[in-house]
């Protein structure tokens, strides 16, 4: 286990190197002059020649590159260049409002879909035709759409819920969860069916094994058979999906948190990006990607400890 981890970990180390390089690479090349932004256009040019060399523009990528990595990995991402704010402070204090949106989401999607899939395989009949065209359904509907519903119906008609904004668990626990329950149920619509999908395939694959007919045979009860048998076995496929699931939350929470003015994370990032703002949108892709990736090493190594064959 412990060779295996450490391979895992050596493979997720070379990731973000790799995709750090790349979205340095990719924002330093990109067209404009963030100098000239920054002073506007009543800047001579001598003012904005040293603007360019303050940013450090005038450094070629490599040693721009290095020269941010070997900041990074101190915990210093930079400034903001329009802002002057540490780049570091602006994801912490954001960054908690995503992984909680989208954390959220993965549980409810977890719990839900793999409950739905196994529901399905096990009653099959009328119950897996009601399941399938909700697992249609989910995969069909953005989650815009998800949230623009439940906004006019349970925010805007019923008032039920707040419709935009964000309170603090620290301020008041009852008003948070109040305020993460539209955009977790928007967000994890699609990935409860994706689960519930897969897991009532991977069920019913599992049913049609010999040694579970045995069980059956031999008078195992029913629910022994699915939570020690049948759950085991259609929990990997359960956590792949769940970890692509969460790559696909964190990006659609930038829409979510648009829609129901969360200041998270992906704010953040589309305000930096609007502006050119490098500091800022280098600190954002790989805070997520670490993210990403952590969670992606916490499936596999579930996955390995569900299936000792991984681990070889």
């Amino acid at each position: 286990m412990l060779a295996f981890l450490l391979k895992r970990v050596g493979a997720a180390a070379v990731l973000i190197a790799l995709v750090s390089f790349i979205s340095f690479a990719l924002t330093w090349i990109t067209p404009g002059d963030p100098a000239r932004a920054i002073l506007g256009v009543s800047a001579s040019e001598e003012q904005v020649a040293q603007k360019r060399i303050e940013l450090g523009l005038d450094q070629d990528v490599l040693p721009a590159f290095w020269s941010w990595v070997t900041k990074a990995v101190t915990g210093d991402l930079g400034a903001s260049w329009f802002t002057n704010q540490a780049v570091a402070g602006s994801i912490a204090d954001r960054l908690p409002v995503t992984l909680s949106i989208t954390i959220a989401a993965v549980l409810v999607a977890g719990v839900l879909g793999i409950s739905l899939g196994l529901w399905a395989a096990s009653r099959r009949g009328v119950v897996d035709s009601l399941i399938q065209p909700f697992a249609v359904l989910g995969f069909a509907i953005p989650n815009f759409i998800v949230a623009i519903v439940l906004l006019t119906v349970l925010a805007l008609n019923l008032r039920l819920l707040p419709a935009t904004g964000w309170v603090d668990f620290d301020d008041d626990p009852a008003a948070w969860g109040r305020s993460m329950v539209l955009p977790v149920i928007a967000l994890a619509v699609a990935a409860t069916a994706a689960v519930a999908q897969q897991t009532r395939n991977a069920a019913i694959e599992t049913l049609q094994l010999d040694y579970v007919r045995t069980l059956r045979g031999r008078g195992l009860g029913a629910g022994s058979i699915y939570l020690k048998h049948v759950l085991r076995n259609s929990a990997p496929v359960a956590l792949t999906v769940l970890s692509l699931q969460f790559i696909g939350l964190l990006s659609g929470a930038v829409v979510i948190e648009y829609m129901f003015a969360l200041p998270g994370i992906g704010a953040l990032t589309v305000g930096a990006a609007t502006r050119g703002d490098q500091p800022v949108i280098q600190g954002a892709v790989i805070t997520v990607v670490i993210a990403v990736v952590v969670v992606n090493l916490l499936m596999d190594l579930a996955y390995a400890w569900l299936n000792p064959k991984v681990r070889s």
